[in-house]
């Protein structure tokens, strides 16, 4: 696999840690901005449990790509579509920092090589852990299998509920969200698109929180 870090956004801060005092600081500020006492009980401690979170809600800054998939990339004299559905992950929009919460299928053509099953949904993590967008995540995904293995081909189809549409805005409950990337032959042929595509609508279950 390349070392090439074009795909995988903020790359640059593998290893570092987040300033949970900086965070801290802002979410105090932030509550009495909103007309909040900081130090009253319920709020005593609620900045250092959102720095905390963070931890976990941003943990694709710094997963390492490369060990991601180290060892788990095998040799197989394999043609036939690789499909892992049903993925589920939650992100944070980065317009509002508020979540979305979804489902990912990610399908490719074998061109040699194979990913450890385990290995898919950790990439999905790897970049849905972030500040995102759901068109970006999903592109990005597919480019992370395609630069792993050069499969022949690749599909990605993301589908996600937004809070910042549900409870401010629009305020649409039901509204969800799906985008989609094809390369190789699943964009060139249709047989193979609509196939994939047939295999994740199969007993597919609604989205909700």
């Amino acid at each position: 696999m390349t070392n090439k870090v074009k795909v995988y956004e903020a790359a640059e801060l593998l290893g570092s840690e987040i300033d949970h005092d900086g965070i801290e600081q802002a979410v105090r500020q932030i509550l009495r901005a909103v007309g909040e006492d900081p130090t009253r009980e319920g709020l005593r401690d609620t900045p250092a449990r959102i720095a905390r979170s963070y931890d976990e809600l941003l943990a694709g800054y710094r997963m390492d790509p490369v060990k991601l998939i180290n060892e788990a990339l095998f040799d197989v004299a394999y043609d036939d579509m690789v499909l892992v559905r049903d993925i589920e992950f939650f992100s944070l929009c980065e317009h509002h920092m508020l979540p979305f919460i979804g489902r990912a299928h990610v399908a490719y053509i074998p061109h040699g090589k194979v990913i450890g099953l385990s290995k898919i949904p950790r990439i999905v993590d790897l970049f849905s852990r972030r500040l995102q967008v759901q068109e970006r995540m999903t592109r990005q995904i597919s480019d992370f299998v395609c630069e792993a293995i050069n499969p022949l081909g690749a599909g990605v189809v993301v589908e996600a509920l937004h809070m910042c549409s549900m409870m401010r805005g629009v305020k649409k409950h039901d509204a969800r969200m799906t985008t989609s990337t094809m390369v190789g032959t699943f964009r060139s042929n249709a047989a193979t698109r609509q196939e994939f595509l047939d295999s994740i609508s199969r007993g597919a279950e609604p989205l909700h929180f």
